[in-house]
């Protein structure tokens, strides 16, 4: 059989006084989710382990059966690929937002309004060579971006220059180790330019001119060298495929050898069409035997601790599973469930287990009629995330014995 396994960002979450004490997950209208939880199985996974805080990176790497122990470098690489950026053996590769200071060097929005058209532009001229070092820069969704250092010498022992909070000023890169020193002159000396580049560039005036904030600096955190990862078609003889607007997951399973099927047009927010991210998944099985879909909007609600927009996604993600997967639904794998869980009440990743659904056919039931964190607690499964892909592999029919 073939296996989707969609991942609804920040899925989890806690009771929300807003929702009268229910969790967006409870409150949400899912008449989907609930009828394929009632034919298979549900329960509860730790993304990376229990106690663990996981990062939308160590958990999908996990849960394609890479340990993040053995091959997390650094949210950075993965960033940069996903955004399109060709990268080579011993890039050093950083995450990077879009944010806005004002006159005084703070920090007042290190999403720049969530800026969206344009940023293109941006890091066009961003790009620049420094010393003997070669600056790639890339913009991602929204705010989101990738700065590529290439050249001798540079390495990831430096501190990040994000001071992952607004009202605050950007932090000097600083070396953590003398071998470090000349990457941290290349980043500071980076971000005094490029202040200059953005402050007089053309669509800076124009968001000046339209009472919008700038995007006048860039911060940058998360480093990491560019790993080497097995390819995943290889390692579990089956063709896989994505489909993922999100630079971050693009580019973990461009570096696992997936192939995207990801639709033109669709975001990583609330705003996305997760129809049509559904529908070109469905088509996608036609050519592969796997396909991962991330959506995001799930994860975005949550950082803006908004409880009534993460539930109305959650309806919209079951709205889109009517036309889709529901069609196949007795003769594919299907499994949802979250990369992590992002409460409304916290704004940010927890180490809360997050729910997991199972439905493939001839499954057991465990007679769980409804998908939540509560009922969750009731079901079959309890998982760690390295566990996913041998449950979904057997699932399918696909797993190899192991013994005589």
């Amino acid at each position: 059989m073939k296996i989707v396994l969609i991942i609804a960002d920040g899925l989890g979450d806690r009771p929300s006084d807003s929702l009268g004490g229910l969790t967006p997950l409870q409150a949400a209208k899912k008449y989907n989710l609930n009828l394929l939880a009632g034919e298979g199985m549900v329960g509860l996974i730790d993304p990376i382990q229990p106690g663990i805080v996981p990062g939308s990176d160590t958990s999908h790497l996990n849960y394609l059966g890479y340990d993040p122990v053995k091959y997390y470098t650094g949210r950075g690489p993965f960033e940069a690929m996903g955004t399109g950026l060709q990268l080579k053996g011993g890039d050093v590769a950083f995450r990077a937002n879009f944010a806005t200071i004002d006159h005084d060097g703070v920090v007042v929005d290190r999403r720049a309004g969530r800026i969206r058209a344009g940023t293109s532009k941006l890091a066009k001229d961003l790009n620049m060579k420094i010393e003997d070092v070669e600056v790639l820069f890339k913009e991602g969704t929204e705010h989101r971006a990738a700065l590529v250092l290439r050249g001798e010498g540079i390495n990831t022992e430096v501190s990040d220059n994000d001071p992952h909070g607004e009202n605050l000023r950007p932090k000097d890169i600083i070396a953590t180790s003398e071998d470090g020193k000349k990457t941290a002159r290349i980043l500071n000396e980076f971000y005094k330019r490029s202040l200059q580049i953005l402050k007089e560039h053309p669509l800076n005036r124009e968001r000046r001119g339209q009472g919008l904030r700038e995007a006048n600096a860039i911060l940058y955190r998360g480093g990491g060298m560019v790993p080497k990862l097995p390819d995943f078609n290889q390692r579990y003889s089956i063709k896989g495929g994505y489909v993922a607007a999100v630079a971050l997951v693009a580019g973990i399973c461009k570096l696992v050898g997936l192939k995207d099927f990801t639709p033109p047009g669709v975001t990583g927010s609330t705003d996305t069409d997760v129809n049509k991210k559904f529908q070109y998944a469905v088509n996608a099985l036609k050519e592969v035997d796997f396909v991962l879909v991330n959506v995001k909007g799930t994860d975005i609600a949550g950082h803006d601790g908004n409880a009534k927009a993460k539930k109305e996604f959650i309806e919209k993600i079951d709205s889109a599973f009517e036309s889709s997967f529901m069609k196949i639904k007795d003769e594919i794998v299907i499994c949802f469930t979250g990369d992590h869980s992002t409460p409304v009440s916290v704004r940010e990743h927890t180490s809360d287990p997050v729910p997991i659904l199972l439905h493939y056919p001839g499954s057991r039931m465990d007679r769980i009629r409804e998908f939540d964190e509560d009922s969750a607690k009731g079901g079959s499964l309890r998982l760690r995330g390295g566990d996913l892909m041998n449950v979904l592999l057997s699932s399918a029919n696909l797993a190899e014995k192991y013994g005589a």
